[in-house]
């Protein structure tokens, strides 16, 4: 049975600040004209617009407590008094959405996210909790810590649209790339074949204190402590390598590009049974053969 939310647990969890952090935290990078990402924490936020024209879009909203951090980048980026057209989600997990209801709240703007994820984002129902026992290091042995309560956006949040298209941004499409959670989504862009991964895929082992803290880079399947569904985390990671992106923003990590990205998705893709399915916890079947 899901756990159903009480009127406190917003408050007592997904509004409590995660003391964790990384050499990145506080820091900025553009990696195209229009696509910038900045480091709350641990987690990556993407900036899609270029400044001085025409609207922006904001995907994912950080860690708790992230808003003020938010709103201050997007005034050194976009201006004092800008605000984006819309948020845009990849999933709905607390390190995603730590500062959406604040700045929903200020800004007054539609929230998109895949329609399954959508009773994650409306108080109807909560996460799977976290996986404590799995595989890996210190940050998967302290994700009992991890809040899995939902927030409730009430009718500012919607689905995106069915056919792939991506509100405010005509030149990208959303991908469904679930296994971390029911309604994941990654954005591509054909032109330059930027990825936006969320935590389909990352950049840097994220069960490992220390990986998390020095940001080390290396391609991974999707947090360990947090995904449910290992076979459609596979196929999600087959999805992304098979678009050839020739850059990465993920969800949690450093940026990757050219030859070094595609070779990367190729031995993940390749070898995703023994690098990235653990070899033990809850949400791990033995009985299917995966390793």
């Amino acid at each position: 049975m899901d756990k159903q939310p009480n009127e406190n647990s917003t408050e007592n969890s997904l509004l409590r600040f995660m003391p964790m952090t990384s050499i990145t935290s506080g820091t900025g990078i553009q990696v195209r004209n229009d696509v910038y990402y900045y480091t709350d924490q641990i987690v990556n936020i993407c900036f899609i617009g270029t400044p001085g024209i025409g609207d922006w879009i904001l995907i994912d909203a950080g860690m708790p407590k992230a808003a003020s951090e938010i709103k201050s980048v997007a005034v050194d980026r976009f201006g004092r008094e800008s605000k984006p057209a819309a948020i845009i989600l990849t999933h709905g997990h607390f390190d995603h959405v730590g500062g959406l209801m604040d700045l929903v709240e200020e800004w007054e703007v539609p929230v998109f996210a895949h329609e399954l994820e959508i009773p994650f984002l409306t108080g109807e129902k909560s996460y799977p909790e976290p996986d404590p026992t799995v595989e890996g290091g210190l940050v998967a042995k302290a994700s009992r810590l991890f809040p899995n309560e939902p927030i409730d956006l009430g009718n500012s949040v919607q689905a995106l649209p069915a056919d792939g298209s991506v509100p405010g941004l005509e030149d990208w499409k959303w991908i469904h790339t679930p296994g971390h959670s029911p309604g994941h989504v990654s954005f591509f862009r054909e032109e330059d074949t930027a990825l936006i991964s969320g935590d389909a895929c990352i950049t840097v082992k994220q069960d490992s204190f220390y990986n998390v803290l020095m940001q080390s880079p290396e391609l991974n399947g999707p947090p360990r402590y947090l995904t449910t569904d290992w076979d459609a985390a596979w196929d999600s990671v087959k999805k992304l390598a098979a678009l050839k992106p020739s850059l990465i923003v993920s969800g949690h990590g450093p940026t990757m590009e050219d030859e070094e990205l595609i070779n990367g998705l190729e031995e993940l893709v390749e070898n995703f049974g023994k690098v990235a399915i653990p070899d033990y916890g809850k949400y791990v079947d033995k009985n299917r053969g995966l390793h």
